[in-house]
């Protein structure tokens, strides 16, 4: 993998690296975030993971420098509005949903005390619902409004517990009064919507939803798909234009999307007219909870996904089983970046205690990406 790392943690501090999120900023500089999570990292005073860094390239990615951390942000992306840098995502794990703004580029944030300055909807204490929770997904501009996919994980149970929802306000309005924030209703899975034809699956649930305008001009939150043991499954909800209703119909919701039922980002470019993610397409059914392949695909109507390229696979001296246990390349965020995409990845290496407990954050560039197109 030839890449630049912006850092480096030893599994034996049980501490990983999560969440990774990526910004071009209109001066030039790229500005990083990512988390830290598992049983060494640093608690808060609920035990809740909460910490995230912040970094900066002037070089185009070339070299990093480490500039910040936050306390009290989680799971958490960066996104450029109207010439301000923003920070959106919970103030720990399972907690309130947070807003931070940057005026020198990432250097220093606004705190979200109150419902003026940031703290647009408040989580339960200690578990108590609601207990919000994301990834660090696109902020969606339409129809005048900005968009952002979250859950609600009620009854706080991984998979089955998490009720989608989206977040929205008016492009023009201050971004960190909660006032001009509107919250959807919530959405729970169904184990009833399962197709017949697939069984019995073990746990399945959505979570970490995209906010895309579709080409027939419908919101979606397309959200990842616990479908265990199936593979490669996601699910479109439909979104309402004031961001207050959703729905879905079992019958057209589900797609066959590679890597559904990891992480991944929707990102729609205006040149092509076609939707692009970077995902973690599964290549042996064996091993549904495979992270070691990380590819770029494309689609004409988010409904069918054709494979551009792979990206990242792991070293062919590893043993396979290894390879499968221990590598993964995982929560990409990226963007489009002229003629080429920018990404940022974490990475688990055969050093890491598997694929899921990362161990180092990782930027990448694909040059020419639309030379690859068909």
């Amino acid at each position: 993998m030839h890449g630049v790392m912006l850092r480096y943690q030893d599994p034996r501090t049980e501490t990983y690296l999560g969440s990774p999120s990526l910004v071009r900023l209109g001066d030039g500089a790229l500005v990083a975030t990512h988390d830290y999570f598992g049983p060494g990292c640093p608690l808060n005073h609920e035990g809740e993971e909460h910490l995230s860094s912040v970094y900066r390239s002037t070089d185009d990615g070339g070299t990093w420098s480490s500039v910040s951390h936050i306390a009290g942000a989680f799971w958490s992306n960066l996104f450029v509005h109207r010439g301000a840098l923003y920070l959106l995502g919970t103030s720990q794990q399972n907690g309130s949903i947070v807003i931070r703004r940057s005026d020198d580029g990432g250097f220093t944030w606004t705190r979200p005390l109150d419902a003026e300055r940031g703290l647009l909807f408040l989580g339960g204490s200690r578990r108590q619902s609601p207990n919000y929770h994301c990834a660090p997904m696109p902020v969606l501009c339409a129809n005048g409004r900005l968009y952002r996919a979250f859950e609600d994980c009620t009854p706080c149970v991984w998979g089955s517990g998490f009720q989608a929802l989206v977040i929205s306000a008016p492009v023009d309005a201050d971004l960190l009064h909660a006032a001009s924030w509107t919250m959807s209703e919530r959405l729970p899975f169904d184990p009833a919507w399962v197709p017949e034809a697939w069984g019995a699956l073990e746990n399945p649930g959505w979570l970490e939803g995209n906010m895309v305008l579709g080409p027939d001009g419908i919101l979606y939150d397309v959200l990842r798909f616990n479908s265990l043991p199936l593979v490669d499954k996601a699910a479109m909800v439909r979104v309402s234009p004031d961001g207050k209703r959703l729905s879905f119909d079992p019958a057209q919701g589900f797609i066959d999307l590679p890597g559904g039922m990891t992480k991944f980002s929707i990102r729609h470019d205006a040149r092509t007219g076609r939707y692009f993610t970077l995902s973690n397409n599964n290549t042996d059914p064996a091993w549904p909870h495979q992270r070691n392949t990380l590819s770029l695909y494309t689609s004409r109507d988010l409904t069918k996904w054709d494979h551009v390229t792979t990206l990242l696979d792991p070293d062919p001296a590893l043993p396979y089983e290894e390879a499968m246990r221990t590598v993964g390349y995982q929560y990409v965020d990226w963007q489009f970046d002229g003629e080429d995409i920018i990404y940022l990845v974490r990475v688990a290496d055969a050093r890491a205690h598997n694929y899921h407990d990362a161990n180092q954050i990782v930027f990448l560039r694909l040059r020419g990406f639309r030379d690859r197109l068909d």
